[in-house]
């Protein structure tokens, strides 16, 4: 994979492809085709994002809490997760013994604090390469605003994390926001060593039959094919701002769709919709991406933020 190896910020990728939170068990690495190979050999992913883990355990949202649109899906899990206790006692042994590539932890919390105290109880833990900030959830500070929407709030929590981490860092930005970029160099100018985006949009479905919304909640994260225009100009906005790499997502399917965000200003990018359709997605654009730069003898760090 040397043609794809790459990086974000403090870790070294020996694939520029990984999984966005919450759409890849680790299960599906246990997945083989009806020759008996492996549907996503390790190597082909450059790490592993865990499902976003919460201070305390959540139950989800009641069903329905997935809806299939005609481009893309709809989701309204509710960050069901076992919480910080659970996921250190139980989940992250089993991602320890079964994972031979970088773990980045995705976690999100209620109040700056609360943010601060999972990341110190993780901290001990050698086997976390890295982790993912989801700054998409509501801040209790500030009357229920999102994290991600307020700049200067931004800039106070990832100060906090950075402080108390040497680890890789990576702040996830709502789309939501009335200028992305300005959240992006607020998360940089605080210590993130890396940008992830997008988070998912908003979304519903309502069935004209008899009115009733598809989804428990009624409005959900909307993900898949129909989101990777937008997701291709925000990263390409927040490309022109930062100097910390990018981790893009946001409706990636095949090899093509991934070079486009790495055109765009992406170092690395994740496959998250993709998954539920076929889980070797993954590897067949890793494939994909090593066959294309060895073909034409360039490497993707070449191609990086390289739009004509």
């Amino acid at each position: 994979m040397k043609y794809i190896e790459s990086s974000l910020g403090k870790l070294k990728l020996d694939s520029c492809v990984t999984v966005a939170s919450g759409t890849f068990g680790l299960d599906y690495l246990k997945l083989r085709d009806a020759d008996g190979k492996l549907l996503l050999p390790q190597e082909s992913l450059g790490a592993y994002v865990s499902k976003t883990i919460t201070y305390e355990l959540k139950a989800g949202n009641p069903s329905p809490r997935l809806y299939e649109t005609e481009c893309g899906l709809l989701n309204s899990i509710g960050l069901q997760n076992p919480g910080l206790k659970g996921f250190l006692q139980t989940d992250l042994p089993i991602l320890k013994d079964a994972l031979r590539i970088p773990l980045i932890v995705s976690f999100s919390g209620s109040s700056i604090d609360e943010f601060c105290e999972m990341i110190t109880a993780m901290e001990p833990y050698q086997e976390i390469a890295g982790y993912e900030v989801n700054v998409s959830c509501p801040n209790v500070e500030k009357e229920g605003i999102a994290f991600g929407a307020d700049p200067d709030v931004i800039h106070k929590l990832v100060a906090s994390l950075a402080a108390l981490t040497d680890k890789e860092l990576i702040v996830k930005l709502s789309p939501s926001v009335t200028d992305i970029a300005q959240m992006a160099l607020a998360a940089q100018e605080a210590g993130a060593s890396s940008i992830a985006l997008i988070n998912t949009l908003w979304g519903m479905a309502i069935d004209w039959r008899t009115g009733k919304a598809m989804l428990s909640k009624k409005v959900g994260g909307y993900s898949g094919r129909g989101v990777k225009p937008v997701a291709l100009a925000l990263v390409y906005k927040v490309a022109q701002v930062v100097d910390i790499p990018i981790l893009a997502m946001g409706g990636i399917h095949t090899w093509q769709d991934a070079l486009e965000f790495i055109y765009a200003g992406a170092s690395a990018v994740a496959v998250g919709t993709a998954n539920f359709n076929d889980p070797g997605a993954p590897a067949k654009i890793a494939k994909g991406l090593q066959e294309h730069c060895k073909t034409n003898n360039i490497h993707i760090k070449d191609l990086i933020a390289n739009l004509r």
